[in-house]
């Protein structure tokens, strides 16, 4: 499998705000636990918004 074949979590904030919610946090967590019962990696989640630069969970180091 390649990297670019890894599962990504992609959302929006239309808020503008690309931090991220405690329920992003937690669906984050949830989601790489759930991945990791099937075998799925997730390699990255990341916030756009419309005027500012996404959000990577991975550049963050919080996954």
């Amino acid at each position: 499998m390649k990297i670019k074949d890894l599962p990504k979590i992609v959302h929006n904030h239309p808020s503008g705000d690309p931090e991220p919610s405690e329920d992003d946090l937690t669906i984050t967590k949830r989601l790489i636990e759930a991945g990791k019962i099937m075998g799925i990696d997730v390699l990255d989640h990341i916030i756009i918004t419309k005027n500012k630069p996404p959000f990577s969970f991975k550049e963050k180091k919080l996954i």
